[in-house]
């Protein structure tokens, strides 16, 4: 495998704003600018140098052979703080019921939740359109590798895990949630409110209304895209549904996305890695395939690879340890995949 997974560095900003031009997404906008601040927080916070409420780590896959950069994602370590309040609505079933005339009806809900003192947030998941049908399933290496860098140091992040799915849009990009509910409460069209809320969240708290919504006033198009996902959006779903993610019965206050988490200590791949040290030995028997990382001169850097574990060391291919330049005794850590 001739792909690397690492920390973002400050010379994959060009490859950067061409992957990002071929996506919409909140965290990571195709602007230079604002990727270039995205990679010196996520630098100065590989390196230690930030506190949990500001951290952001971004995670890159390189093909070795283009010097490309073709996947990324993210955690931030830290979604929800006096600063920066996490928003959501969360999703409650209330019934009525009329003795009268014996009919009642269960009805579900809109509440506006608002957090200061979140949990850990997964997201800027891109892989280039090019490379998604490839045998080496970078994109599965990408999503991954954050829990394997998670369990490295569960002391930087939160007990609870977010992700916000991406919900379907419209060919133009307008949200028809927004446009029924967020449009009508803030008088912004969907695009400007969003670029909005990336610096300034204030306009959400005075003036998204705090009593129930009920669902079904909504129209038939924004109530179809309540808790919804976008049909790009449904490996990544299922591949956090297999490693123990749930529905939280939370939506995005702006698209209706599901809110998707998990107990960190709970996830499958930080509980499955381990910290092995690796052999000196040399073998041609290995046992299956596993995400490999370790903490080198260049930073955190990971892989997929072949592996076999002799007396609690691992060896790997030739290939992979020169691929992530790792010698002999290093630490390693091992999360074997299906």
């Amino acid at each position: 495998m001739n792909f690397i997974a690492r920390q973002a560095r400050h010379t994959d900003l060009a490859s950067l704003v061409e992957l990002t031009k071929q996506f919409t997404l909140l965290n990571l906008p195709s602007n230079p600018s604002v990727l270039e601040r995205i990679i010196e927080r996520s630098e100065k916070s590989f390196a230690g140098q930030l506190p949990k409420s500001e951290a952001q780590y971004l995670f890159v896959i390189e093909d070795m052979e283009t010097n490309r950069v073709v996947a990324s994602s993210m955690i931030i370590a830290k979604h929800g703080t006096d600063k920066e309040p996490h928003f959501c609505f969360q999703i409650v079933a209330k019934e009525h019921f009329s003795k009268d005339i014996g009919i009642g009806f269960k009805h579900n809900v809109l509440r506006f939740k608002e957090n200061k003192d979140g949990p850990t947030e997964i997201g800027g998941l891109l892989v280039d359109k090019a490379y998604r049908t490839r045998p080496e399933k970078i994109g599965r290496l990408i999503s991954l590798v954050r829990f394997v860098y998670m369990s490295h140091a569960p002391e930087n992040f939160e007990e609870e895990v977010l992700c916000e799915l991406s919900p379907p849009l419209t060919p133009e990009g307008r949200s028809e949630f927004w446009e029924a509910l967020g449009r009508r409460f803030t008088g912004l069209p969907y695009a400007e409110a969003d670029q909005i809320s990336q610096t300034n969240k204030e306009f959400i708290t005075s003036l998204f209304p705090r009593e129930d919504i009920y669902i079904s006033l909504l129209e038939a198009k924004a109530r179809l895209d309540v808790g919804r996902i976008a049909e790009a959006t449904e490996p990544a779903k299922h591949m956090l549904e297999k490693i123990g993610f749930h529905y939280l019965n939370e939506v995005d206050p702006f698209d209706g996305g599901p809110h998707y988490g998990a107990k960190l200590k709970e996830i499958r791949v930080v509980q499955n890695t381990r910290v092995l040290q690796l052999a000196f030995d040399e073998t041609d028997k290995f046992e299956g395939q596993a995400i490999v990382a370790a903490i080198t001169e260049s930073g955190f850097v990971a892989t997929t690879s072949a592996y076999a574990i002799q007396e609690d060391k691992v060896s790997l291919p030739a290939h992979t340890k020169k691929l992530l330049q790792i010698v002999e005794g290093q630490e390693v850590y091992l999360c074997p995949i299906d």
